[in-house]
């Protein structure tokens, strides 16, 4: 039995599931995710500017859409969650950046430019 090589494996953000599979996968129906792509809380792959293709970034996302649903969201207030959530991840990222300069070991040289002030 061998180990499948690296270059085999499909990136979580790549388009491979069609509407029927990428439903099956998540438990809904297409027509929802039809929907859910409509109002913007998935953005599917158009093939052919006609099909549907989601990849499994898209169908773990289509996962939390159901599962705040079936908490009682509605579609605005998932969109609104979704939003804060990508909010707090970019301000996470932001402030990772801004601990990682202020721990920096790294030897800073300010050099002024001297202006011949002659001329």
């Amino acid at each position: 039995m061998s180990i499948p090589n690296d270059d085999n494996i499909v990136a979580s953000d790549t388009p491979v599931y069609a509407i029927s599979i990428a439903a099956q996968l998540c438990g809904l129906h297409p027509q929802t995710l039809r929907q859910y792509d409509r109002v913007g809380l998935v953005a599917a792959h158009r093939v052919a500017g006609r099909n549907r293709l989601y990849s499994a970034r898209d169908v773990q996302r289509l996962r939390y859409v159901s599962q705040l649903s079936a908490e009682g969201l509605s579609i605005e207030g998932i969109k609104r969650v979704i939003e804060l959530e990508e909010q707090v991840l970019a301000l996470r990222e932001q402030l990772g950046e801004f601990h990682r300069e202020r721990t920096s070991r790294a030897l800073v040289v300010w050099r002024p430019q001297y202006r011949n002030r002659g001329q």
